[in-house]
């Protein structure tokens, strides 16, 4: 059976994504399953593909293929999922493992072989189904921290064969859950000028009530015109405090259903449109995410169904309607949210027009350059979900675009004019982006054509042209020149670059590149003497550090082995 996999991946356009085999796949770990992440939980830009299962706050337990197939990719990464391996199986899905310590001993043999040959710490390799067959049960790694991880755990994803990612627990793999989702907050949105929610217009709070077991209800409002509602809501297992998405919204107005959000499967083409769902300007402000159960224009996620008016509300004076949510856990805890609604028609205050003479419009189906100064800024079509105006000013090498409170579907393009600039200082300019109470500059980019420099982003803010001239720093951290490491099994050294941050690194020892692994997180570049690179006694050690802009530094040192 270990080696007749190409015979099924014949049958693959003849897979039923409907089907979700509940005995094929075992967990990925031996120990109990706890979640700090769930599938299709929100985060800042995109949604969570797999689960994160807990590793009780260790590294480097065993982790296991969840059945027989072959290594298809293994992906090595300073950020994401760090030390990743993707299994392709018979039945058509892939399994994914991310933020691993370490492979297997034969898996580890065949990334490092390619890291020696390419001389690099990241990889991404795609091997065909013969060269790493896998059985069921089969260790193929060990739980770790890499990449962009918070801590401690493995990150697990089930994927079909159109690189969809599913929520692994459709399968069977579970945790015990009996705790119905909380709801924090409920809020109504108006849509135009004619709508109004208890005499206000725009995003209004709502005065949540909770009840008894799931219930909450929501103080009666008086409304009229065409509204929709959005929530504030997580959802808790039994053995962790984290708090994690909830896989099903349901809404229904009148008995009748409006709209269903359905956190079940979706495409990495689409995950970015998380900022069309979440209330874009309240997550930024206020740190919380409002799910807004309408649908916008301008809207792809595959997420909803059964939808009735995209989701809105339509509210007649002098009526009396209810508007319900119904929000599940994937145990199936539920909790429901009752809002009342009396129709009223409201006299509301038009406040006086303002001429909108400092801000510039940006019309979404539309491509706009802004020009001051030295700084252009292009801002292409569909860069938008909808016509805005914003703030646009240059002041010396300082751009003010707005605040990052406007949701964006790509890259807009800043471009610097730095004619004026002296030759010997052109190569050392980066494009920053200001941030925090300091507005401390953050490298975003850096590419160099005659005299412009550009860099792409999709968040508005401040940015300014900032100037490097330093190289990183390179510290050794358990070694010291002319010191005898034959007891040391790792050869340890930090480097940091303050400014543009670091680029790339190269170590040799005797002229021979070694394999170091970095970690942004700690700075530490690691060298594993067991590689059996390094054989001589006497062995001296160069390491080259390049930063974003081009500044280099060398470190040399020398040390002695038995």
């Amino acid at each position: 059976m270990r080696y007749a996999f190409l015979l099924f991946f014949l049958s693959f356009s003849s897979f039923a994504q409907s089907e979700y085999p509940q005995d094929y796949f075992r967990p990925p770990l031996d120990i109990p399953i706890v979640l700090s992440g769930t599938f299709g939980e929100l985060r800042s830009s995109h949604f969570h593909a797999g689960l994160d299962i807990k590793t009780q706050q260790r590294e480097g337990l065993k982790v296991y293929a969840t059945g027989p197939g072959y290594v298809s990719r293994i992906k090595i990464s300073h950020f994401g999922y760090g030390k990743a391996i993707y299994i392709t199986h018979p039945n058509g899905y892939t399994s994914v493992y991310g933020h691993l310590q370490k492979f297997s001993k034969r898996l580890e043999a065949y990334i490092k072989e390619c890291q020696y040959d390419k001389e690099s710490f990241e990889v991404e390799v795609f091997p065909n189904p013969s060269e790493l067959p896998i059985e069921s049960d089969e260790v193929i790694a060990y739980s770790g921290n890499t990449g962009g991880s918070g801590g401690p755990h493995l990150h697990f994803e089930i994927r079909d064969n159109q690189e969809r990612p599913i929520n692994p627990m459709l399968f069977g793999i579970s945790a015990k859950d009996t705790k119905a989702p909380l709801v924090l907050n409920v809020f109504a949105y108006t849509t135009d000028d004619e709508a109004s929610v208890n005499g206000k217009q725009g995003r209004i709070p709502l005065r949540l009530i909770p009840k008894a077991r799931g219930s909450y209800d929501v103080e009666s409002i008086e409304a009229f015109g065409t509204i929709g509602f959005g929530v504030v809501t997580y959802d808790r297992q039994d053995y962790a405090p984290n708090k994690n998405g909830v896989s099903k919204i349901q809404t229904f107005f009148n008995g009748n259903k409006s709209l269903e959000l359905d956190f079940k499967r979706f495409s990495f083409e689409e995950t970015k449109h998380i900022k069309r769902l979440v209330d874009y300007e309240y997550y930024k402000t206020k740190r919380s995410r409002i799910q807004k159960l309408f649908i916008e224009k301008n809207n792809p996620l595959s997420l909803y169904k059964d939808t009735y008016d995209n989701g809105y509300v339509r509210v007649e004076d002098s009526t009396a309607s209810v508007y319900r949510m119904r929000i599940l856990d994937f145990q199936g805890n539920e909790s429901w949210v009752n809002i009342p609604i009396t129709g009223k028609k409201s006299t509301l205050e038009k406040e006086p027009y303002k001429a909108q003479f400092e801000k510039a419009l940006l019309k979404a189906d539309e491509t706009t350059i802004l020009e001051s100064g030295n700084v252009s800024v292009n801002i292409y079509k569909n860069t938008l979900y909808d016509n805005k105006f914003v703030d646009f000013r240059v002041n010396c090498d300082t751009l003010f675009l707005h605040e990052d409170v406007i949701p964006l579907q790509k890259n807009f393009y800043i471009n610097y004019d730095i004619s004026h600039y002296k030759p010997e200082d052109k190569n050392k300019l980066y494009i920053a982006r200001l941030y925090g109470y300091y507005k401390k500059p953050y490298y975003i980019g850096a590419t160099r054509k005659g005299d412009t420099l550009s860099a792409g982003t999709n968040v508005f803010g401040t940015y300014a042209l900032a100037m490097d001239t330093e190289g990183p720093e390179i510290t050794p951290v358990n070694f010291q020149d002319k010191k005898w490491l034959s007891k040391y099994r790792y050869l340890k050294v930090k480097i940091q670059d303050k400014l543009s941050g670091i680029s790339k690194y190269r170590a040799t020892v005797n002229g021979k590149w070694i394999l170091m692994e970095y970690d942004y997180k700690t700075d530490m570049l690691v060298h594993d003497f067991n590689d059996n690179v390094v054989t001589d006694t006497k062995n001296n050690l160069k390491i080259i550090v390049t930063d974003n802009v081009g500044n280099s530094s060398t470190f040399e040192a020398t040390f002695y082995r038995k």
